[in-house]
C-alpha cells in the first residue's frame, strides 16, 4: 500500500492517528526511492544523486530497516502505555535513540587525542552504522512531525538538513569522524530535552524536579551546540569535505544558534521570575 503526500497530510490532521496507518506511512517512506528524492534539490554538478545510486546496498537496507524498527519500537511503547499521548510515546523513542546515538558516537572515536580526527577520511564500519541508524531515526521522526499538532517548522528543517547531510556521508562513505561528532553534539542534550516534557505529562510541571531538568538541558545544550559546535563547523569547512557536508555543518550551526537564542531568552525570563520559589518550566515550544 502506497501513500502520496496529500494522503499523508490528511493523516497528519487526524486527531488520534491509527498506529497501523502510522506504521504504513513509515514503511512507505522507508522504500528505497525516498533517498534520491531528497538530493534532487542539489545541482547535478555535485553528483550526490549519482553517489546514492552507487551506495552500498547494505547501508540502504540498514536505513530502511532502521525506519521500520524505530516505528516498531514506537508501536510497542504505544501498546504498553495506551493512556499516554502520542508525543509522550514518541519522546520515549527519541530518548532511546539519543542514548544509543551518543554511545555509538563515543565508541566510534578513533583517536581520543583528537576526537574529530582523521578529517575528511574514509568512514569506519561503526561510523557508517551510526550514521545509518540516525538517518533512519530522523526519517521516522520527520514523519512523526506530520502527526504533531504543534508548529514544528524549525524542527522539520533540522531533520531535513540532518537527513541530507548524514545521507551524503553514507553516499560518499567519508567524513565519518565529523558527522559522528555532529551526532554527539546534537544528541547529548536530547535526553534532558525530552525529560522536561515527559515530567510535565507525568504531573511534575512547575516543580523543582522539572526546573532541574530545564537547567540541565539549557546548560548541556549551550555547551555542546555553542561551545563544541562552532569548532566542529570550522574544522569541517577547513577540511577537504564535499560541499553538501560543509553546507550541513553551516545549516546545523545556524539552527543551533536559533534554538540557543530561544533558550537564552526564556532563561532570562525565568531568572526574572524566580523569586525564591519554584519557577515555571524553561520553555514549552522547543521541538525535538
Amino acid at each position: 500500500m502506497k501513500f502520496n503526500y496529500k494522503q499523508i497530510a490528511v493523516l497528519s490532521r487526524t486527531a488520534s492517528p491509527s498506529p497501523i496507518l502510522f506504521l504504513l506511512v513509515l514503511v512507505n517512506s522507508a522504500r528505497l526511492p525516498f533517498v534520491p528524492r531528497l538530493f534532487f534539490i542539489f545541482p547535478p554538478s555535485l553528483g550526490i544523486a549519482q553517489k546514492l545510486d552507487s551506495m552500498d546496498d547494505y547501508n540502504i537496507k540498514l536505513v530502511g530497516l532502521g525506519v521500520v524498527l524505530w516505528a516498531t519500537v514506537f508501536l510497542l511503547i504505544r501498546n504498553i502505555l495506551p493512556k499516554r499521548s502520542f508525543e509522550f510515546c514518541n519522546r520515549l523513542v527519541s530518548t532511546i535513540h539519543a542514548t544509543l546515538a551518543v554511545t555509538l558516537a563515543l565508541l566510534s572515536v578513533e583517536d581520543w587525542r583528537c576526537p574529530v580526527c582523521p578529517l575528511a577520511s574514509k568512514s569506519s564500519p561503526l561510523q557508517m552504522q551510526t550514521l545509518a541508524i540516525t538517518v533512519a531515526y530522523m526519517i521516522y521522526d520527520l514523519v512523526c512531525c506530520l502527526f504533531d499538532k504543534k508548529d514544528n517548522l524549525d524542527n522539520m528543517v533540522h531533520h531535513l538538513v540532518s537527513i541530507v547531510g548524514l545521507g551524503a556521508g553514507l553516499a560518499y562513505e567519508k567524513c565519518g569522524s565529523e558527522l559522528v561528532a555532529a551526532i554527539w553534539i546534537t544528541e547529548i542534550s536530547s535526553p534532558f530535552l525530552h525529560l522536561r516534557e515527559l515530567l510535565k505529562e507525568l504531573g511534575y510541571r512547575d516543580t523543582g524536579l522539572n526546573f532541574i531538568a530545564d537547567l540541565l538541558f539549557a546548560v548541556i545544550f549551550s555547551l555542546a551546540r555553542m561551545g563544541c559546535g562552532p569548532y566542529l563547523t570550522f574544522v569541517t569547512l577547513s577540511a577537504n569535505n564535499p560541499v553538501v557536508i560543509k553546507a550541513m555543518a553551516v545549516g546545523l550551526q545556524l539552527v543551533s544558534a536559533f534554538w540557543f537564542y530561544k533558550i537564552a531568552k526564556m532563561s532570562a525570563k525565568l531568572a526574572l521570575n524566580f523569586n525564591f520559589r519554584l519557577s515555571p518550566s524553561l520553555t514549552t515550544d522547543l521541538g525535538d
